[in-house]
């Protein structure tokens, strides 16, 4: 007698498969999975291989060989045949996630377009295929461009309102009439009336300029974008631009850390370290009014030795400390690009592997197969912001008026140094 409450089969499998050497786990895989197709084909037949029944519907005929392609590599299967008709395991040979196939689909393109072949197939060698057919690569890429498509023109407003969202782009290199040139691919997020992360957005462009942008932003404004009342992004002209044209009631929220690097470009290397410390400490403050005087004295410290630095903050002040009329807690997540930028990490990190795409649909199919499994994963994870911060954001703000507190500058305050 067995104790199944105590031990998992499964469980013990899985376990034996993921300490086990590739022989062994191509080995293990290829006697469980034709014992499975067996026993489907069987069920299809209405009776067992081999053995006389009354309630037989169907006969096998043999087998037919198929290559399914694994993470253990290449493994022969051997897909039972029938008499009459035909028996196909869709629910195994098509099983793989979103952007190992389209990793997989955009490696075959650039190996069947003769793209630096000798370099094609170390890459396919990689992912553990043996051989790769045009029509396999065709009816591969036509089922991931149907589900890329499906996700990037999905509505919104079932979801919305989306009251923060965040805008970046990545470049990407792509072989286009004959040569090699980069494309830009614009991906917007946003934080759904659930408090989750969505992916909303997705274009690949020449360049990043406003009529890109715009035709981004109006795109998720007829899918049903509404409600947003706040765009983190850098300071791309164009971006800013298409922000005002296509959400009118939102504010603009400049990135704090893209911030930084254009005010060093103004400042004396000297210098900067001082003037670094000083506007880190605006946001270490705990409240609207504390992040408006610590700024007015970072003003009045710079204005005097370094009136670019002071003109480029005072310039940038309104944008710079757009977070503070929102609750405080939520400050980190919406005063900076960075939680795009990770997300623009994981990007590179599944596109690095394929280096110059062949066209812009290899990139779409790539790119937006890992969004569309990011955005499973916000899905299912813990919530990014609550519902309650996100009511009380939703609720009329008042601009904090400015303040003329003085600040006890304690012994670690930085002090620039004298202009020679």
């Amino acid at each position: 007698m067995t104790a199944s409450h105590i031990v998992d089969p499964a469980g013990v499998l899985g376990e034996a498969l993921a300490e086990a050497s590739p022989d062994l786990m191509r080995h293990l895989l290829s006697t469980m999975i034709d014992a499975l197709l067996s026993a489907e084909a069987d069920a299809v037949c209405g009776a067992e291989y081999g053995r006389a029944s009354s309630e037989r519907v169907n006969s096998r005929n043999g087998y037919r060989h198929r290559d399914l392609d694994t993470r253990v590599g290449t493994i022969d299967v051997a897909v039972p045949k029938l008499r009459q008709g035909s028996y196909y395991p869709d629910w195994l040979m098509d099983r793989r996630k979103r952007a190992e196939k389209a990793m997989i689909a955009v490696v075959a393109d650039c190996y069947l377009a003769g793209v630096s072949t000798r370099r094609m197939d170390k890459l396919v060698g990689t992912l553990g295929i043996t051989s790769l057919s045009k029509s396999q690569v065709s009816r591969m890429a036509k089922d991931l461009d149907e589900q890329v498509a499906a996700f990037r023109t999905r509505r919104l407003d079932e979801s919305g309102p989306f009251t923060f969202l965040a805008a970046d782009a990545l470049s990407m290199k792509l072989r286009e009439d004959g040569r090699v040139t980069s494309a830009m691919v614009l991906v917007v997020t946003g934080v759904n009336a659930d408090g989750h992360r969505e992916v909303l957005g997705l274009r690949v462009a020449t360049s990043e300029t406003k009529t890109a942008w715009n035709a981004l932003f109006a795109d998720l404004v007829a899918r049903g974008l509404d409600g947003v009342l706040l765009v983190t992004s850098d300071a791309h002209p164009g971006l800013v631009d298409a922000i005002g044209a296509n959400l009118p009631g939102a504010a603009w929220q400049r990135c704090r850390t893209h911030y930084a690097k254009n005010l060093m470009d103004t400042c004396p290397k000297t210098q900067w370290p001082a003037v670094k410390a000083m506007l880190h400490s605006i946001y270490d403050q705990l409240d609207a009014a504390s992040v408006n005087a610590q700024f007015d004295k970072l003003l009045d410290t710079v204005a005097a030795t370094l009136p670019g630095v002071h003109d480029h903050l005072d310039a940038a002040r309104a944008d710079l400390l757009a977070f503070t009329t929102f609750p405080r807690e939520i400050w980190r997540q919406i005063w900076s690009n960075n939680p795009n930028e990770r997300l623009n990490r994981e990007i590179r990190r599944r596109t690095d592997v394929v280096g110059i795409f062949p066209d812009r649909d290899a990139i779409i199919r790539l790119v937006g197969a890992v969004l569309a499994e990011q955005h499973d994963e916000w899905a299912e994870a813990r919530r990014y912001l609550g519902l309650d911060v996100i009511a009380r954001s939703r609720q009329p703000q008042t601009t904090p008026e400015d303040t003329t507190t003085a600040i006890t500058t304690n012994s670690d305050q930085p002090v620039l140094p004298t202009a020679a």
